[in-house]
């Protein structure tokens, strides 16, 4: 039998990660409106003919790789984002030898769903 996933995690691993990953998607969403911000501060420079290098360039590049440092977090751990802005995340697990993903949003306090490989967020169930 071949898997999908080379990560499968219990429930009780998952709900371990819930604290970190609810600091990952807090981090993610503090940079990317930071780098909403600068691309608007970019924007009004190159518009007014201004010159775009300096300061807001650099800190651009460095907002950038710390978003992709944070992201790099879900990745090595193969845990899934499938909506960023809701906070929708998907854990890698087994049900009775069947590949499957724990279910979460950031609102919710605990997993409490899972859902098969093909159903997605509509098929959830409760665990």
């Amino acid at each position: 039998m071949s898997f999908h996933f080379s990560k499968h995690y219990t429930i009780e691993e998952a709900r371990a990660l819930l604290p970190d990953v609810r600091k990952w998607l807090g981090e993610i969403e503090r940079l990317q409106q930071q780098l909403r911000e600068l691309d608007l501060r970019l924007s009004s420079l190159s518009s007014s003919g201004d010159d775009v290098g300096g300061d807001t360039v650099n800190t651009s590049i460095k907002t950038h790789a710390k978003l992709h440092g944070v992201l790099n977090e879900f990745e090595s751990r193969a845990i899934q984002i499938k909506d960023l802005e809701r906070g929708l995340i998907d854990f890698p697990a087994l049900r009775n030898g069947k590949e499957i993903l724990l279910c979460w949003e950031k609102d919710e306090e605990d997993i409490e769903f899972w859902h098969d490989l093909e159903s997605g967020y509509p098929g959830r169930e409760p665990l």
